[in-house]
């Protein structure tokens, strides 16, 4: 048995010692003054305070949030712009090249071309920059070659939607840029800049490894595949080989006869806007000149658009605007009541392309505004300080003659051909049409080579004569071959003609309706009564607009179409010998365009004209205007440059200099 120790007995002084003796460790408390216990407890430094807190106590950043924030914003913008400085520093550092010294190979065709054609000049066979491409893929030799003249919305739409691997790309072009047309009236009067509008062509055509020539196609030689350019400078002209043939050079405003028209101004280039930019600044200062008549100021400020279509409309808006959001508060007050914008208008409507409602609410609009709309209405001449035109009695139908004062007129009506396509329109049989070349459904050019030459944008149009195929109709449908069509060869011919003819598919939905109304007793349909519905059809069918819309979804279709056609390898030798029926039409479908509606900008509010669905709107519409075009922008540099100048003329309104 294991006894318990004894437990040792403490004496009487230690025990008393104990006693004394705290039960904890004392702990150093410093010791503050009032003031500071204060100043502690406003900040809440003091992490133990004796004094219990009040009920409802607050740190001082949440008592006073306000004085938090303004301490705490200097310090957050410094430091935001602080990192920025940082983060472009580092981006400049790590994209600095130092220069260095590279042997470019150059093939001696490119330096040294050989001459040929029927004009004996030298055909660009090889390109000084052939060899600069390092992409992985077929050399530029072996690839055929795709020549495309213009650079505008086609252009750009097949550079975006072409392979890169499948085709030689040489892009011709009278400037090297692309111009983004829609806003240009903005930029007459400096709500937009004009570097905002642009982008060069050499960064659009680098996606496809392309090239680009700054010139002016003049000539064609279909027979041996050779495109004739003119050199800026007045240098020798020189031809650029293709196996296929891209027209896409745009149109010109149409005269319409009248006389005069080195008078007034147009709107479809750079340099246009500058001028027009130069001319409606200089009326103004004159104007405002003390030494300027009453008459010659009133004639200064008359400012006259003949043509009352989305150019004109969007380009008297802005003038408008302008007058009364920055002339009105930095030049004299006078200005501003006399200044007269007028539409001369040859329909009953302005953007009688429109929806009637969109048409009403502009032209509402524009009374209030006070801007002067004379309709049914036709130029007769232009003249130097004032316009003359015709308008038409409805009641009487009698013809009679007006003349307004004017210091500055736009002409802004029509479309014609440029002197190259109208070249190609004289070299080529069936081309009947007036102002652009006539293409099929496939977007080849009519009487050229089958499938070597397209058209595409303002400067073609799709054939819509219906009759000039009938004998091929019934060849094809016609199955028991006695010159009559039944009901049953009816619907396979509608088939065929809905698929070669896209723009004939509503006309022909209700098949037994049409077959009904034209054929004869024995319930067939003969030669003579096909020749008539095909008339009438043609007559009910109506061409594409000359718009930006209508090129793009023609580049996009024309650049998939060609990289499908690359990839058949059809038989050159075939081609030419005529033994595939349509290449074109054997390896994809026609081209079909769908309309995606249309806007217009009306001064602070913009009309919109979607597929049967109207609307139009004050400030909500503008920003939704605005956003349409910022998407449709061919690069991410001009949206920024875009953004930028709409903030810039909120902040600070328009720039009314002028160089």
């Amino acid at each position: 048995m294991v006894l318990p120790l004894p437990r040792p007995h403490a004496s009487a002084a230690a025990r008393s010692l104990s006693k004394r003796l705290p039960t904890t460790t004392p702990r150093f408390t410093p010791s503050y003054s009032p003031q500071q216990q204060q100043h502690r407890t406003l900040f809440g430094l003091s992490k133990r305070n004796k004094q219990p807190k009040p009920p409802g106590w607050k740190p001082f950043y949440k008592r006073h949030p306000g004085w938090t924030a303004a301490a705490a914003t200097p310090l957050v913008i410094v430091g935001s712009l602080g990192l920025t400085l940082l983060g472009l520093w580092a981006y400049d550092a790590s994209t600095y090249h130092h220069p260095h010294d590279i042997k470019v190979p150059v093939d001696p065709l490119a330096l040294n071309p050989e001459r040929g054609g029927k004009k004996n000049l030298k055909i660009a066979t090889a390109l000084v920059d052939d060899l600069d491409d390092n992409r992985v893929g077929a050399s530029g030799k072996d690839k055929k070659k795709l020549v495309i003249v213009g650079g505008g919305w086609a252009s750009v739409g097949i550079l975006k939607h072409l392979d890169p691997e499948l085709w030689h790309v040489t892009l011709v072009a009278p400037e090297n840029y692309f111009l983004f047309h829609p806003l240009l009236p903005s930029a007459t009067v400096g709500t937009v800049e004009v570097r905002s509008l642009v982008e060069p062509l050499r960064k659009v055509i680098a996606r496809v490894a392309g090239h680009f020539l700054q010139g002016r196609a003049v000539d064609v030689d279909f027979s041996q595949r050779l495109l004739e350019v003119a050199c800026p400078g007045g240098e020798e002209n020189f031809y650029l080989p293709y196996d296929k043939l891209v027209i896409a050079c745009g149109s010109v405003n149409s005269t319409h006869g009248v006389p005069g028209l080195e008078n007034c101004f147009q709107l479809k280039t750079v340099q246009d806007a500058q001028g027009i930019r130069r001319r409606v600044m200089d009326n103004l200062e004159k104007a405002a000149l003390p030494s300027t008549t009453e008459e010659e100021r009133r004639r200064l400020l008359s400012f006259v658009v003949c043509g009352g279509g989305p150019t004109g409309v969007e380009f008297a808006s802005e003038l408008w605007e302008m007058v009364n959001e920055d002339v009105l508060n930095y030049m004299p007050k006078i200005l501003r009541d006399e200044i007269k914008v007028n539409i001369i208008q040859s329909r009953d409507h302005i953007l009688n392309t429109y929806a009637e409602k969109i048409s009403e609410y502009a032209e509402e609009k524009f009374r209030r505004n006070e801007i002067n709309m004379i309709l049914n209405a036709r130029v007769k001449e232009v003249k130097d300080d004032e316009v003359v035109y015709t308008v038409k009695d409805p009641a009487s139908g009698k013809m009679s003659e007006h003349r307004i004062e004017s210091g500055f007129t736009l002409w802004s009506t029509g479309i014609a051909m440029n002197p190259f396509t109208q070249r190609v329109a004289s070299l080529l049989p069936n081309q009947y049409h007036k102002h652009a070349l006539e293409v099929d459904s496939h977007l080849r050019v009519l009487g050229a080579p089958l499938g070597t030459v397209y058209a595409l944008g303002d400067c073609s149009t799709i054939e819509t004569r219906l009759v000039d195929h009938l004998l091929d109709f019934v060849e094809r449908c016609d199955e028991d071959h006695d010159g009559n069509i039944d009901r049953r060869e009816f619907a396979k011919m509608m088939t065929y003609v809905k698929r070669k003819f896209p723009t004939t598919e509503k006309h022909f939905n209700k098949i037994e309706n049409v077959f009904d109304k034209y054929r004869r007793e024995n319930g067939t349909l003969g030669l003579n009564e096909l020749a008539d519905m095909f008339i009438e059809i043609s007559k009910k069918i109506t061409a594409l607009p000359a718009t930006a819309q209508v090129a793009s979804q023609q580049g996009a279709y024309l650049g998939k179409k060609l990289s499908v056609v690359a990839q058949q390898h059809l038989d050159e030798t075939a081609l030419r010998n005529g033994v595939y029926d349509d290449p074109d039409d054997m390896l994809y479908e026609p081209f079909k365009y769908k309309h995606m509606g249309s806007i217009a900008y009306i001064g602070n509010s913009a009309v919109f004209d979607f597929n049967g669905f109207d609307w139009a709107g004050g400030l909500l519409a503008m920003y939704l205007w605005r956003s349409v075009y910022l998407s449709e922008c061919v690069s991410l540099r001009t949206r920024c440059l875009l953004m930028a100048d709409w903030i810039k003329r909120a902040l600070f309104g328009r720039d009314l200099s002028k160089f």
